[in-house]
């Protein structure tokens, strides 16, 4: 690989770290559109999130966590269902959101999922740092990657 095209590249990694990537950002899209079939609710931070995931496929319970106190809002997620998927964004104030609510929804016996936002945490690590950035950061990795025609998701 030439200087120049090295320097033309958005990122500074080899290919293939970018299609393994996006392959497992499009796993866990995948598991996500799956779990939203199954009666979860995804807890978010805000509108932009949901719409951002509604593009990406996932059309499910979404649940928007900054629109009321906190510990009126688990509570009435809790008396809605036990499957709750916390997806709050992985900057410092969604990092707190995030450990609130979990504190909360023990206390009152549920055990929320966490394992989606950390997988995507490991995937996208200080590439973004929001759910609503998912869909702009998928298009860059396909772009990068070639595998655009290979669209599973969303369409600009």
């Amino acid at each position: 690989m030439t200087d120049n095209h090295k320097q033309n590249r958005p990122f500074k990694a080899p290919l293939h770290v970018y299609e393994k990537r996006l392959e497992s950002i499009e796993e866990i899209l995948s598991e996500m559109i799956q779990l939203a079939s199954e009666d979860r609710i995804f807890i978010v931070e805000g509108k932009r999130d949901v719409l951002a995931l509604k593009k990406l496929g996932v059309d499910g319970h979404f649940e928007i966590a900054t629109q009321r106190s906190l510990s009126n809002f688990c509570e009435s997620i809790a008396q809605l269902n036990e499957k709750v998927i916390i997806l709050t964004d992985w900057d410092r104030r969604g990092n707190m959101l995030m450990l609130k609510m979990t504190k909360h929804f023990h206390s009152l016996g549920v055990n929320p999922n966490l394992r989606i936002r950390e997988r995507l945490i490991s995937i996208v690590q200080k590439e973004i740092k929001d759910v609503e950035s998912l869909p702009t950061y998928i298009l860059k990795l396909r772009q990068i990657t070639g595998n655009s025609t290979n669209c599973t998701f969303f369409t600009d």
